[in-house]
C-alpha cells in the first residue's frame, strides 16, 4: 500500500483529519500529507501512503497554486473569515488599478510575517495556543517567493487572485498585508489550493470518491506511485552490487552513460535509482568533492 493520493479536502475538514480518514479507510498506519491546508481552506491535498510518506519531503518543497479571494475592509486576527473583527476600514474608493499597484509590491522574493493563528512554534509552542490564551508574540519574518500573482477578479470590496508560491507561503498574511498597503484592512475570505507540484485539482477525487473507491475495492486506481514526484530528477539504473550497498546505505560511484534524462546526473543534487527490472529502490544525493553518490532515501 505504497503511494499518494491527490484528494480534493473540503471545507470545514483539517488536514490531520483527511489523514485520519485515510488511516481508517486504508488500514495504513503510515499515512501523512504534504502541506497543511486551514481548515477552512479547500483543494489539492496529497496524502502519502506506506513508503509514500518517505517522499513528503520532496512533495513539501514544491511550488503551489492558490485561487483566493481578499475581501478589502475589515481585518481580522486569524487573517480570515473565521477571525474577529479587528479593524474597519472604508473600501469605496479604492478601484482595480489601485488594488494592481498594491500588488506589484508582493511579487518576487518578499518578507512575510506568519500570522499568530499559526503552527509556526515559538519556545516549543504552536503560535495559535498562545493566541488562543490572548498572548500575542513578536514574530521573526522569512523570506518566501511568489513567482506569480494575478488579479483575475475585482468585484469590489473582493479581489480575487492567482498565487503561484514556494512553500512557507501565508496566503492569509498576504492577504493582511495587501489591506494594510491599501489602508483600509483586508482578511483572506476563501482559498482555494488549485495545484501541488504535479497534483492538479482537476484530478483530485474527493472524500466521497474515495470512500465509495475503498467500499467497492477500487480505491488502487487513484494510487500515484511513489516515485511519480521525483521526476525531475534523472533515473538510474544499479547493478546487484550497487543496490546491495544502497541497501546497506553505503555511498555508490555510478558509470558515466547509466543515466536516463535531460541532464547529465552529476549535475544534479539527487537521482532516482531502479534496479534492472525496473524497481524503484530510492533516492541517491550526490557527493560532488567525492564523485559519490550516497543513500539519501531507501524504499528497497
Amino acid at each position: 500500500m505504497d503511494g499518494i493520493l491527490n484528494i480534493n479536502k473540503p471545507p470545514g475538514k483539517t488536514s490531520f483529519g483527511i489523514v485520519a480518514m485515510v488511516k481508517r479507510l486504508s488500514g495504513e498506519r503510515r499515512v501523512g500529507h504534504s502541506g497543511t491546508l486551514d481548515p477552512d481552506a479547500t483543494g489539492v491535498l496529497p496524502v502519502c501512503l506506506g513508503r509514500g510518506t518517505r517522499v513528503v519531503e520532496f512533495l513539501v518543497d514544491t511550488t503551489k497554486i492558490y485561487r483566493a479571494e481578499i475581501e478589502l475592509g475589515t481585518a481580522t486576527d486569524t487573517y480570515d473569515s473565521s477571525g474577529k473583527i479587528t479593524r474597519r476600514g472604508d473600501p469605496s474608493k479604492i478601484d482595480r488599478a489601485q488594488v494592481e499597484s498594491a500588488l506589484d509590491a508582493f511579487r518576487g522574493s518578499i518578507r512575510q510575517t506568519p500570522p499568530m493563528y499559526s503552527a509556526v512554534k515559538h519556545r516549543g509552542k504552536p503560535l495559535y495556543k498562545l493566541a488562543r490564551a490572548g498572548i500575542e508574540v513578536e514574530r521573526k519574518s522569512r523570506t518566501v517567493k511568489i513567482h506569480r500573482l494575478e488579479l483575475v477578479d475585482w468585484q469590489p470590496p473582493v479581489a480575487t487572485v492567482e498565487v503561484e508560491c514556494s512553500k512557507g507561503t501565508y496566503i492569509r498574511s498576504l492577504a493582511h498585508d495587501l489591506g494594510q498597503s491599501l489602508g483600509c484592512g483586508a482578511h483572506l475570505k476563501s482559498l482555494v489550493r488549485t495545484r501541488c507540484g504535479l497534483f492538479d485539482i482537476k484530478d483530485a477525487i474527493s472524500m466521497s470518491q474515495l470512500e465509495e473507491a475503498f467500499r467497492h475495492g477500487y480505491w488502487e486506481h487513484f494510487l500515484y506511485p511513489v516515485d511519480i514526484v521525483l521526476q525531475d530528477y534523472n533515473a538510474v539504473v544499479m547493478d546487484d552490487a550497487a543496490e546491495e550497498a544502497m541497501k546497506n546505505g553505503s555511498p555508490v560511484v555510478l558509470e558515466q552513460g547509466n543515466s536516463q534524462g535531460s541532464k547529465g546526473s552529476s549535475r544534479q543534487k539527487y537521482c532516482r535509482a531502479y534496479s534492472a527490472d525496473g524497481r524503484f529502490l530510492g533516492i541517491l544525493r550526490h557527493v560532488p568533492d567525492k564523485g559519490i553518490w550516497q543513500p539519501k532515501k531507501v524504499l528497497i
